[in-house]
């Protein structure tokens, strides 16, 4: 058996008529850039998440960036944020000149951990930035209430986690700005590059709108320095689609995860946990396991796909060297760099696929 991780095929599949449709009303009219369908997409975004204001952009990438420079960030400002992450998450931060300072994380969550956050706090401290990892927002609640003690934003870095839920809250929900990625493998996933940042904020929805399309206020007038960031139409009109049928996506996803759950607890494998208070989208279904490369390599040769998020913490990273961290100082995200391993995830996995995936690992342990 050939195990497919993403099954983005699959999907395409299942919606294709609709997608073409969509796809080529666009080309029909020509309208590639800041299109109808963008206008659409943000109004149906706000009506999934609750929030106030919806703004669709360029790449999960420039979401953060676009709400970074929405609060100022300026050289020399410093961002809290985890050492156990895509690289974005600080690449960002430290491509607007200011400082990442890294904050280990919770051994169940693997999300950072809040209580480690407040030492980190110093006199040029700014914005504390959580990431949603494999899909599980973080203890945004304890977050809140020191940025709020210190003067201090929240960024919550969604990339991986559109549609989870916090107390009842989307993830889009939280922080003074929220942002996501609709990379192709993301949960909710355009064909190309896309993301979207959220707030409830309109002076800073106002801002971000302008920034996207370099800092203007009219055509041609620009209040601000920006960025191009925007999405383009084609990624929005595909996006349509699919958010209608996203609801039934996440249950499927959670249903995958409740068949993982079902035949590897208790196994010797340490099993992703979901707090109690939360949902999660599923981005990633990521176990733990010892002699790791040795099972990626049995699990490859019965057909069985899997990956790596993420091998090495950013503290390590050559590109954050300048910043003088050391082997040693995240340990709780050290340890789990070394262990984590993500198993096929996507909605149209099924019963005897996951069967196969039971059986092969637990030979390979």
């Amino acid at each position: 058996m050939n195990i497919d991780f993403a099954k983005l095929q699959d999907q395409y599949q299942l919606y294709k008529e609709e997608i073409d449709d969509a796809i080529h009303a666009v080309l029909n009219k020509s309208n590639y850039i800041m299109g109808e369908e963008i206008k659409w997409l943000e109004s149906s975004l706000q009506e999934f998440t609750g929030v106030k204001h919806a703004i669709s952009c360029s790449s999960g990438t420039d979401a953060l960036l676009l709400a970074m420079m929405a609060l100022d960030i300026q050289p020399g400002d410093e961002v809290i944020t985890t050492p156990f992450t895509f690289i974005a998450t600080a690449e960002t931060i430290a491509f607007l000149g200011a400082i990442p300072v890294f904050v280990d994380i919770d051994e169940n969550s693997y999300n950072i951990d809040p209580m480690r956050i407040e030492e980190k706090i110093t006199s040029k401290t700014k914005i504390i930035m959580p990431v949603s990892l494999y899909g599980q927002p973080a203890e945004i609640d304890k977050i809140q209430e020191i940025a709020e003690q210190y003067n201090l934003k929240v960024i919550i870095d969604g990339a991986q986690s559109f549609g989870s839920t916090y107390k009842g809250k989307t993830d889009s929900n939280l922080g003074d700005i929220s942002t996501t990625s609709f990379f192709p493998a993301k949960p909710l996933g355009c064909f190309g590059d896309g993301g979207a940042v959220f707030t409830n904020d309109d002076m800073l929805a106002e801002k971000m709108k302008s920034l996207r399309i370099h800092g203007q206020s009219k055509r041609y007038h620009h209040k601000y320095i920006g960025i191009g960031g925007r999405l383009d139409t084609i990624q929005a009109a595909v996006l349509n689609v699919k958010l209608k049928y996203y609801q039934k996506d996440l249950k499927r996803r959670q249903a995958v995860a409740s068949m993982y759950l079902k035949v590897l607890a208790g196994k010797g494998i340490i099993v992703p946990k979901v707090n109690d208070f939360s949902t999660s989208a599923w981005a990633q279904y990521s176990i733990r396991v010892h002699n790791r490369d040795l099972i990626q390599e049995k699990l490859k040769q019965k057909g069985i796909p899997t990956a790596v998020h993420y091998p090495k913490p950013l503290h390590l990273q050559e590109a954050f060297t300048y910043l003088a961290y050391k082997e040693g100082d995240f340990p709780v995200a050290e340890k789990i760099s070394n262990e984590i391993m993500s198993l096929p995830m996507n909605p149209y996995l099924n019963s005897e696929e996951i069967t196969y995936i039971k059986e092969v690992l637990f030979e390979a342990l």
